[in-house]
């Protein structure tokens, strides 16, 4: 049998930030698989005990919350700090507690992955919250050419929704009109709902923080390995990307690279030259080739979460 202390050691713990919510959620749903082993009447106690606990914080948060409130203490700016607070903001969308109503906090989320999303071309625009908890979106902009551009948005906007607003029931997506997504190609609505509808563990595709991703300098390319997979790292200005370390054009390595303003580009133009057959890709716009070649680079989805940089690796995206 587990004791209390082998559980505690196998939930991941961060001792200056906290549970990390995702594996301690993990945790429990293995737990709860292995009660399976026991029968029936073995996963329903341990089913009941799991959602006797949850109720009775649950009606300890919102008593102490009522408590600031008489106080006169549970002003905007209060409300403002618990909402910002992952942990605390997790623990007030489970109990219906959360000062912020779904739409609001959908669209808080988009907006954070929106400059992501810029840098392959897209966007995403929020077109409402129907009353079964259905969120529904307008993916606008372009894939430049690059096939894995979709998957990539959608992994952001994915996790980006699920991460703010956990009891959303699901997603649907609309077409954008031909005015507003221009003439180049369209991210495949159909690439979205395959993604989002995926059920097997093949169709997700979990976050992995890089060490040392985060630390680049402005300007710098740098080689990973990312859960068995080469990928090169880069940093223009304040944002990162990540793309699979190799050139389509000739198959070297990425890492050995240098990063340098477009010729007769606007600021901020970044472009990646690869050290073998100096071919050069935009850095910026998925990697697309710019030497008159169809080439392009192979996006590896990026999100920085709390400052730290995740990179997830699904095996949809083409290597």
């Amino acid at each position: 049998m587990t004791g209390p202390a082998t559980v505690s050691a196998e939930v991941a713990v961060d001792a200056a930030s906290g549970p990390d919510l995702r594996a301690t959620g993990e945790r429990i749903e293995a737990l709860l698989e292995a009660a399976s082993a026991g029968g029936r009447v073995a996963r329903e106690r341990a089913e009941e005990l799991v959602r006797l606990v949850v109720d009775l914080y649950g009606a300890g948060l919102e008593r102490l919350l009522e408590i600031v409130h008489e106080a006169g203490r549970l002003d905007d700016a209060l409300l403002d700090r618990l909402a910002a607070d992952d942990l605390v903001a997790s623990l007030l969308v489970v109990h219906g507690l959360h000062p912020d109503a779904v739409a609001t906090r959908v669209a808080r989320a988009l907006d954070g992955v929106r400059p992501y999303l810029g840098s392959h071309g897209g966007d995403v625009e929020l077109v409402g919250l129907s009353d079964d908890g259905t969120v529904r979106l307008r993916m606008l902009g372009s894939c430049d050419g690059c096939p894995s551009s979709s998957v990539t948005l959608t992994l952001a906007v994915e996790t980006a929704i699920r991460d703010a607003a956990p009891e959303v029931r699901g997603i649907e997506v609309e077409e954008a009109s031909p005015a507003a997504a221009g003439t180049a190609g369209v991210i495949p609505v159909t690439a979205l709902r395959s993604r989002l509808d995926a059920t097997g563990p093949e169709g997700r595709a979990g976050w992995t923080p890089v060490d040392g991703l985060g630390g680049l300098a402005p300007g710098e390319v740098r080689g990973f390995d990312v859960a068995g997979a080469a990928v090169v790292g880069l940093r223009i200005g304040a944002e990162f990307y990540a793309y699979r370390d190799r050139c389509p054009a000739c198959g070297a390595g990425l890492a050995d690279g240098s990063v340098a303003r477009r010729l007769g580009g606007a600021a901020g133009d970044a472009v990646l030259r690869c050290p073998g057959c100096r071919a050069h890709y935009d850095v910026r716009h998925a990697g697309r080739g710019l030497d008159g070649t169809a080439a392009h680079l192979d996006p590896v989805p990026l999100l920085v979460r709390d400052g730290v940089v995740a990179l997830a690796l699904p095996s949809t995206v083409g290597a």
